[in-house]
């Protein structure tokens, strides 16, 4: 009997077991169909530095480019002693940036030192806002893939950039370190995102409009090459009807949008294939590495505590009143929406050149110099929408350092018009003027590409290429006039492109008789 009742009790554990062994491969196999179904969230942190002449807390000048540590000055060096002053057009700056993202403006404001040790660093802390920063709960939309994106603004705050460290390489290993101080001090805008956007090219999209509202509101120059825009992305995944976000892990020191969307997508699958097969993601700090095309870990993950902000004693808190931010608002540049509709109008441009022409502030600012020299507005439209964006596509210049200027393009299309040049060597003008840097005038006398305007120079031609055609010229009279196409082929080709289009036509058809 109790060899029976022992025999039931095994049976039942036994069942026991299969059933919760049933369950928990249930469990995993669900836990992992829905991480097989990840989704991105993303936020990302925007540091640009401000297009004061002076720094924020002193008066050293912020030119690019000076001999290491030639701007500086007690303050920005650290020195025992010295004390900030404020630069009131930096807070401005900024405020109007706050406005621009629709944010709630604080109206008491204060700043905060941000502890840490780094050789950069002289003070060994970073005057920062952290309790009370300018902006808060703001938007700014976005095109995705699903239409118009709102992206929530989480907030936007004022602080001093760091210096610069500078690693001389000696042989196959650093050695040493140096560092240069002109960038300590710099006014630095930090725009933190809300988590919104659910990939990279959400991701894209933000970089992109925000660095264009930046220029637009004339806060920043956002070159990238000077280090005046930099990123920083905070990157999580969670299956797609989850709310609870997953462990974020954050990527430093992007400097362009490229290395960000780069450093992106790779950080979204290297989190894929560690959640897939079992593992955890960590919540750290990781670095881009261009050369292996990769990230790496930089540091485990700070909190805002490790910093130990505190209440920065020598500035006083700043009363940002109803009256002043008003007054500030009221001065806002003007944006893309409404320079865009003011190209439609003023320039009777298509709603497409308009939108093209103002996706950039800098490119806007091309165009309507261009037309400034000449004016003719579409002409101008198509030769920027066409030559001039595909090199600056091709070779990454900002349309303020391409080698054709905006005069450069208003008199290449003012030769055109007058019927110095034709449109075919116009073109070869443009080749010539990125590779010199010539205005168009020179290059048209230096290389003799003036147009032929002369009706008996042309005339010769026109009787030569007859001459050398004559069964053609038998079949245009005999109706194929079709064939006349061939034939003004012909005589651009024998004048090397410079023969007047318009004469060439004219002289063909008369002496044809057609």
């Amino acid at each position: 009997m109790k060899n029976e009742k022992r025999k039931m009790k095994n049976e039942k554990r036994k069942m026991k077991n299969e059933k919760r062994k049933t369950e928990n491969e249930k469990r995993k196999n669900e836990e992992r169909e829905m991480k097989m179904d990840l989704e991105p969230v993303i936020g990302i942190e925007i540091h640009t530095e401000l297009s004061t002449k002076s720094k924020i807390f002193c008066g050293c000048s912020t030119k690019f480019g000076s001999s290491p540590n030639t701007q500086t000055c007690p303050v920005c060096l650290g020195m025992p002693g010295s004390l900030p002053v404020l630069n009131k057009t930096a807070l401005e700056y900024t405020i109007r940036t706050a406005l621009a993202l629709h944010c709630e403006i604080t109206e008491h404001t204060t700043f905060d030192r941000k502890n840490y040790y780094y050789p950069d660093l002289p003070k060994n802390y970073q005057i920062s806002q952290n309790y009370a920063c300018l902006g808060y709960n703001g938007w700014i939309e976005i095109s995705s893939g699903k239409g118009v994106k709102r992206i929530g603004i989480h907030n936007v705050h004022l602080e001093e950039d760091a210096g610069k460290n500078i690693h001389p390489e000696s042989g196959d290993s650093k050695e040493y370190s140096l560092v240069d101080l002109n960038r300590a001090g710099m006014p630095l805008i930090e725009i933190v995102s809300a988590p919104d956007m659910n990939g990279a090219n959400d991701a894209m999209a933000y970089m992109t409009i925000m660095k264009n509202l930046l220029q637009y509101l004339e806060a920043s120059d956002c070159r990238m090459q000077e280090g005046h825009l930099r990123f920083e992305v905070n990157i999580s995944l969670k299956p797609k009807d989850s709310r609870r976000l997953g462990t974020r892990v954050e990527i430093k020191n992007l400097n362009s949008m490229k290395v960000a969307l780069k450093s992106i997508e790779y950080e979204i699958e290297r989190q894929k294939e560690v959640l897939e097969s079992g593992g955890e993601v960590d919540q750290e700090t990781r670095l881009w590495d261009e050369a292996a095309g990769i990230t790496r870990t930089m540091r485990t993950k700070e909190f805002a505590q490790d910093y130990r902000y505190f209440p920065e004693p020598d500035l006083v808190e700043i009363h940002i009143t109803p009256e002043w931010r008003e007054e500030i608002r009221k001065h806002l540049p003007e944006l893309q929406g409404q320079k865009r509709n003011r190209f439609i109008s003023q320039y009777g441009l298509p709603e497409y050149d308009a939108s093209i022409l103002t996706g950039n502030k800098l490119l806007a600012d091309y165009y309507e110099e261009c037309v400034r020299i000449h004016s003719n507005p579409k002409t101008a439209s198509n030769w920027i929408m066409t030559e001039l964006l595909r090199e600056l596509n091709q070779k990454e210049w900002e349309p303020d350092t391409c080698p054709v200027t905006s005069a450069h393009m208003g008199n290449l299309i003012k030769l055109m018009d007058e019927g110095v040049i034709s449109g075919k060597i116009g073109k070869q003008v443009f080749s010539e003027m990125l590779d010199t840097g010539k205005m168009p005038g020179e290059i048209i006398r230096d290389k003799g590409l003036a147009q032929i305007t002369s009706e008996d120079e042309i005339s010769g031609i026109v009787e030569a290429v007859m001459k050398e055609n004559e069964g053609t010229v038998e079949a245009i009279r005999g109706g194929r006039n079709k064939a006349m196409g061939f034939l003004v082929g012909e005589i651009m080709k024998k004048s090397r492109g410079k023969a007047n289009p318009k004469l060439v036509n004219e002289i063909l058809k008369k002496k044809i008789g057609v």
